[in-house]
């Protein structure tokens, strides 16, 4: 049997998931709809700021650290979530880019060799080696071009985690998608010689 999910019966609705809603309560942020079955929140969670370890809010999509996980909520939650951490006492921690540096080659714009070598050299810094960057990159490929090019997504500017979880999501069984969401964190995580970002 196939590792593989043939994308043959798929519509645009199945790959293009989304992150699912947020609201941001007083005291705790309510996610429903959340499409990634291994994380806590799949499909709803109402998670109490005394759970959050951190939140990352600066650019792009906001991620809430949790133990063991991490929860995606939309830009648009930005300063919501700045004045809930305020109020709750929770540490903003700055963005990781590794998947952003790891998806560039799939972006719908020209990635030279220059930008190859300067974002090579960013993930070195971050402790992965050359040859798990094109590992990763071997494994995501065929389903990112799926994702950004079949899809009419034609994003230029920046393909995430959020990006690669929706992905990869419809391209393994069930299970492996569990062991791809669990190394797709770590990676996300990752910073310096550590394998955790800012101790989360």
């Amino acid at each position: 049997m196939s590792s593989h999910r043939s994308l043959e019966f798929l519509n645009t609705e199945d790959i293009l998931c989304g992150i699912g809603e947020s609201d941001i309560r007083e005291s705790e942020i309510v996610i429903t709809e959340y499409p990634f079955e291994p994380s806590i929140a799949y499909p709803t969670v109402v998670v109490a700021a005394s759970d959050i370890v951190c939140l990352s809010v600066e650019i792009g999509m906001c991620k809430v650290h949790v133990k063991n996980d991490i929860i995606l909520v939309s830009a648009e939650h930005k300063e919501t979530l700045k004045q809930f951490a305020l109020r709750n006492h929770i540490r903003l921690i700055p963005q990781s880019w590794n998947w952003d540096w790891l998806l560039e080659p799939y972006l719908d714009t020209e990635f030279t060799k220059a930008n190859e070598r300067q974002v090579l050299e960013q993930l070195l810094e971050n402790g992965f080696t050359a040859n798990e960057v094109d590992t990763i990159r071997e494994e995501v490929k065929d389903q990112m071009y799926v994702y950004n090019f079949d899809t009419m997504l034609w994003d230029w500017c920046s393909l995430s985690l959020a990006d690669v979880l929706a992905a990869m999501r419809v391209k393994y069984s069930k299970e492996q998608f569990h062991d791809f969401y669990k190394r797709a964190l770590e990676i996300e995580k990752r910073t310096g010689n550590s394998t955790t970002s800012n101790g989360v």
